[in-house]
């Protein structure tokens, strides 16, 4: 996944999904379903595309579980049931999971959230520090030291901020708008998640 097309805007794609997922997730009354988070989730995916070899890896990993979770969902229709589901079998941490595969995308979700926070507040060019602070905060934690040195290395091969933005087709203000909202309407998502791991004294942190 290398960007946009001609006249594409996959910022505008991502803020807009998110966008109506937020209200579920801020919705007490109602479970978030399955199909609209996965579409929403698949939308995020040419992000990792863009910024090239360093996220090669989360890129392939994030674009199977969003797979998995979507083909999941035409037999399960929330996120609280699919959990219920993976509980009742004693599957939950076991590999290729629903629930696991729901927890890796989440951290997916959180590092690109991140990312833009970082490319907001840095100035300059280069975006070896915000991509450097997203991965040492959300993947780092959860990987071994080679996966780590194979990021480190692959920071050097990271676009610019202005390579990034011609591949999204945005400039620098649009893409703030485009940003800025996905930072907002992705928040109530994550915790949503992690609530629903949480509260199920499941813990996030495997």
């Amino acid at each position: 996944m290398e960007g946009g097309g001609v006249g594409e805007k996959p910022l505008r794609r991502i803020a807009e999904a998110f966008e109506g997922l937020a209200e579920a997730a801020n919705c007490k009354t109602a479970s978030m379903e399955v199909a609209p988070f996965s579409r929403a989730c698949s939308h995020v995916s040419v992000l990792f595309g863009c910024l090239g070899i360093a996220f090669k890896f989360a890129e392939m990993d994030y674009v199977a579980k969003v797979e998995d979770l979507s083909k999941a969902s035409k037999s399960i229709s929330t996120l609280h049931s699919l959990l219920e589901l993976d509980i009742q079998q004693d599957s939950v941490r076991q590999a290729g999971s629903h629930s696991r595969n729901l927890l890796r995308v989440k951290r997916g979700l959180d590092m690109v959230k991140i990312l833009f926070e970082q490319i907001l507040v840095t100035d300059g060019n280069s975006l070896r520090d915000p991509a450097s602070k997203a991965y040492a905060k959300v993947f780092a934690p959860h990987h071994g030291w080679a996966i780590r040195k194979a990021v480190a290395a692959g920071m050097y091969a990271l676009p610019t901020k202005a390579q990034l933005l011609k591949k999204l087709n945005e400039d620098e203000a649009s893409a703030k708008i485009q940003m800025e909202s996905y930072i907002r309407t992705s928040a109530p998502v994550i915790v949503y998640i992690e609530e629903l791991f949480n509260s199920r004294q499941l813990g996030i942190d495997w």
